[in-house]
């Protein structure tokens, strides 16, 4: 399977001054507002970093549903929070918090697959930085 998605970014100004808009293929994101203070601060609008953290999140999130499926077990829930973590330039670290819910799975089985999908899912191999899991098996 070969596909290629699209994203747009438009800028007008300085970098501390102006400010853009980004809008995905999907239009999910619609000329959403893109700013010095929606990166560096607190703003309304978003940013390379949350868009990387949502990337991640729903990548690893997913390939981890097809990994289980393929080993027999129906994941009742899944949740991932990604964290991206931003310093002097540079993306240092992205922090994957794993919460999920699968009848008949070991813990320790359950921390293998994650592990699994972590190094396998296309956003991580992508990404030149440490990636954390921390990972937690629960039940409904």
């Amino acid at each position: 399977m070969k596909f290629t998605r699209n994203a747009n970014a438009n800028w007008k100004g300085t970098g501390m001054e102006g400010n853009g808009t980004i809008t995905t293929q999907s239009t999910t994101l619609n000329n959403a507002q893109l700013s010095f203070k929606t990166r560096f601060a607190e703003g309304v609008g978003t940013n390379p970093e949350e868009l990387i953290a949502a990337a991640h999140a729903g990548c690893f999130t997913m390939q981890l549903s097809f990994l289980l499926s393929e080993a027999g077990f129906v994941p009742e829930d899944l949740n991932t929070v990604a964290k991206v973590t931003f310093e002097d330039g540079t993306i240092t670290l992205i922090t994957l918090e794993l919460t999920g819910s699968v009848p008949g799975i070991s813990v320790d089985d359950f921390e293998k697959t994650a592990q699994k999908a972590k190094e396998i899912c296309p956003i991580s191999k992508l990404l030149n930085t440490e990636i954390v899991l921390k990972s937690t098996l629960v039940s409904l």
